[in-house]
């Protein structure tokens, strides 16, 4: 199997006087796992049903490979498209649903059960063909699906939310199972979710939507640890947060007014000299100290509650009615009782200002 690249062209798509996705061009390169990431109504579930041909856009055009695939149907496009559902035959063994696209295209059935094997064992659900789905647990149900979708041999896996359903564990061990198999194959996967955890996790870049709007396309850790607008450092990860006004810019660092006094950050995309400011502070980026001295902006917090998460410990405080948090290993007991004062510093290199902008709480 080999994948395709997939591009859109100011692809849009209006429903009525409602526009559910702005124009959009992005190019997914060949053999690329893709995320798109975004909160619930963002687009992003009708973007991929016009790239797998369930929709026609409203306007633009959408590329497989070399081929305008634009108005093709999805039985043309060389696609296959996972849904929420997994939409298995439940009283069709499992190698017989693995092999259903290709008993569709007249392959014999010896051949369509050497292919099936092939795949099941691709997946790692050797000698599982015979049994019902209904024998099989959450997590082996997935791969049959993903195996059935690979059996047409696309070019491009598309995958809407496939994970939704799991519990946490079977969640993050399919996480692993999903990549290694794009990497066995090849093939070009598209994947929507609204887990963060899950996009960063796999992909090799991830592209964030707010309201029909690709916001910013990147690798993760230039998603998580650069955002290029408020929304996406607020979707993206926890962030403490400082509103102010920029002072001035020099050198890639913003000087920011706030009420705990005068901040420096590192200055984000759009953001000039007079704009309101949203300075975001990740909690793993959060100092606790004994004294204010230091470089950067110290801010005296109240102590609320410390929150476990096994090799984790989130510290909550309250800065004169400003929440903020702490994120610190667990090499050692916090004995913090709740009221009292502590320091918590932000250097510069740790803090980012952006433009004042919507953030995903507000969605």
């Amino acid at each position: 199997m080999r994948g395709k690249s997939v591009s859109l062209d100011s692809v849009s798509m209006r429903f009525g006087d409602f526009t559910a996705v702005q124009p959009t061009t992005l190019t997914i390169q060949a053999g690329e796992f893709f995320s798109i990431l975004g909160p619930s109504g963002c687009g992003k579930t009708t973007l991929l049903r016009m790239i797998s041909g369930f929709m026609s856009p409203t306007g633009g055009t959408i590329r497989i490979g070399d081929a305008d695939v634009t108005a093709l149907g999805p039985n043309r496009r060389p696609t296959a498209l996972i849904f929420q559902n997994l939409a298995l035959f439940p009283l069709m063994p499992v190698w017989e649903n693995v092999a259903f696209g290709l008993e569709v295209r007249g392959v014999s059935r010896r051949d369509r059960r050497e292919k099936a094997e092939e795949l099941l064992a691709l997946v790692a659900l050797d000698g599982q063909g015979d049994k019902l789905p209904t024998a099989l647990s959450g997590g082996q149900r997935q791969r049959v699906a993903i195996a059935r979708a690979l059996a047409v041999e696309p070019a491009v896996l598309l995958l809407d939310e496939p994970l939704s359903a799991l519990d946490l564990k079977l969640r993050q061990h399919m996480r692993t199972e999903l990549k290694e198999i794009q990497r066995k194959t090849g093939v070009t996967f598209l994947y929507i979710t609204h887990d963060q955890g899950e996009a960063l996790t796999m992909s090799d870049r991830v592209a964030v939507m707010r309201s029909g709007v690709v916001e910013q396309v990147g690798r993760g850790d230039d998603i998580y640890d650069n955002p290029a607008t408020s929304f996406v450092a607020s979707f993206v990860g926890e962030s403490n947060r400082l509103t102010g006004t920029v002072d001035s810019i020099s050198g890639g660092f913003a000087t920011v007014s706030t009420r705990f006094g005068t901040l420096t950050a590192r200055s984000g995309p759009g953001l000039a000299a007079g704009d309101k400011t949203i300075v975001f502070i990740r909690p793993e980026r959060t100092r606790l100290q004994d004294t204010p001295d230091g470089a950067g902006l110290a801010l005296r917090g109240t102590f609320l509650r410390r929150d476990l998460e096994g090799p984790f410990i989130n510290l909550f405080f309250d800065c004169q009615g400003t929440p903020f948090s702490a994120h610190i290993t667990n090499d050692s007991r916090h004995a913090a009782e709740t009221g009292t004062d502590h320091w918590l510093r932000i250097a510069p290199e740790d803090a980012l200002a952006l433009p004042a902008g919507a953030l995903a709480r507000d969605e």
